[in-house]
């Protein structure tokens, strides 16, 4: 095979449409997840509900929290491990090797997403697929298909059990009077230091330079690293799962798999939203300063809840794919194409219009008008792909990206 060959991305009859699209979607979502974390202080938008909103911006609020926050990353991280199985049954098939390849991919990937973390956005999830890819990559490459979805629900369970043991844990401790002063107490400085956290977010960010930010960042990456403990088993479960729908057929053929889709849409999404709304309705915004059986309940009916609506919402994309409403879909491939590029540019230029360092827009705009925003930007993003990729190959970022794996120039334009 030659080199040309090998650098080549796939014709677009041989990509699966669904994976684009999927991806495209998955983009939405995720800069509606993220838009609250740029244009306010990072922490203040992994809590859920902000109590202080009223009127439209507090149903705004729960709106997205409901049906978007806790839903998109988990899609995202379906598609990085279809994308996994896809390079991997494509070197299999030309009978080239894997293994250096993939690492140096993930390895780019990394560096991409360590730039990203430090010198653009700190909420970044590049440095973390990255780092769990590794595992993905030494551990699980030859799984068997049939063992697959084994293990991704253990791995997608285990933070779930963590986090159940840690309430009953703690409502245990409050049945003794030392325990619970003990508890109380490091709940408290846990409270403190997550509130100073979120001011040194708003004072580097809102008001600081371009230096301040960067070191909030290195602070903040620090901060994330440590979540991977807990949230990293979710994520390589995830990567599992979305190996599963490329090696079973099930995401490029799902005709094949009607009974799968239809409890996905069905049963799925339906007890998805359930749990979400009942772990809103236990606790709508999570107390750093709390620790019982009621607290870690609404935190994993939450998670749960978002991985059932998320399998829900990539039924729903694939059933719209089969249907009148494909060539409407099909307008957000694009997109998905080049969703590393995209990603980046919405880091990048909400971050310029956001921060103190930028054009100074740090938490003036309302809860209820970042939905507008997003969606506005997120068409122009799809009318740029569209125009991008009728000239180039590649986007920006992939054509990097690939050039990294490869060690090779890719050609880029068409």
């Amino acid at each position: 095979m030659t080199t040309e060959t090998t650098l080549a991305p796939l014709p677009a009859d041989e990509r699966i449409q669904a994976m684009d699209v999927l991806r495209g979607f998955a983009l939405l979502g995720i800069l509606l997840t993220n838009i609250e974390g740029m244009v306010g202080p990072l922490n203040a938008s992994l809590t859920g509900l902000d109590q202080g909103l009223t009127g439209a911006d507090r149903w705004a609020d729960a709106l997205v929290y409901i049906f978007v926050q806790g839903k998109f990353y988990p899609l995202f991280s379906l598609l990085f491990g279809m994308g996994f199985a896809v390079m991997m049954a494509r070197a299999a098939a030309a009978g080239r090797p894997f293994f250096a390849v993939y690492l140096r991919r993930v390895l780019a990937l990394l560096a991409i997403g360590l730039a990203h973390a430090l010198l653009v956005w700190s909420g970044d999830i590049l440095t973390t697929y990255a780092l769990i890819a590794v595992l993905l990559l030494a551990c699980f490459r030859r799984t068997p298909q049939s063992r697959l979805p084994k293990w991704a629900i253990f791995f997608i369970l285990v933070p779930s059990l963590l986090v159940g043991l840690f309430g009953l844990l703690g409502s245990a401790a409050q049945l003794d009077p030392t325990a619970a002063a003990q508890m109380n107490l490091a709940l408290a400085e846990q409270r403190s230091e997550m509130d100073a956290m979120l001011e040194a977010q708003r004072a580097a960010y809102g008001s600081g330079s371009f230096a301040d930010a960067l070191a909030q960042r290195h602070e903040d990456l620090a901060v994330m690293m440590g979540n991977l403990l807990l949230m990293g088993w979710q994520i390589l479960g995830l990567f599992l799962l979305g190996s599963w729908f490329v090696r079973s057929g099930a995401i490029a053929r799902p005709q094949q798999f009607p009974r799968l889709y239809q409890r996905l849409r069905w049963v799925a999404l339906p007890i998805g939203l359930a749990m979400t709304l009942l772990s809103f309705r236990i606790l709508p915004t999570m107390d750093f300063g709390r620790l019982d059986i009621a607290s870690s309940a609404a935190m994993v009916l939450a998670m749960l809840g978002g991985m059932l609506m998320c399998l829900g919402y990539l039924a729903w994309i694939v059933k719209g794919l089969q249907s009148a409403s494909a060539p409407r879909l099909g307008l957000l491939a694009p997109a998905g194409r080049m969703a590393l590029s995209n990603y980046l540019m919405q880091s990048i230029v909400c971050t310029t219009l956001f921060y103190g360092y930028g054009l100074g827009y740090f938490e003036q705009l309302p809860r209820a008008w970042q939905v507008p925003f997003v969606l506005a930007f997120f068409a122009l993003q799809v009318v740029l792909s569209h125009a991008w990729l009728s000239r180039f190959r590649f986007g920006p970022a992939e054509w990097l990206w690939r050039a990294a794996t490869y060690l090779r120039l890719p050609a880029m334009r068409r």
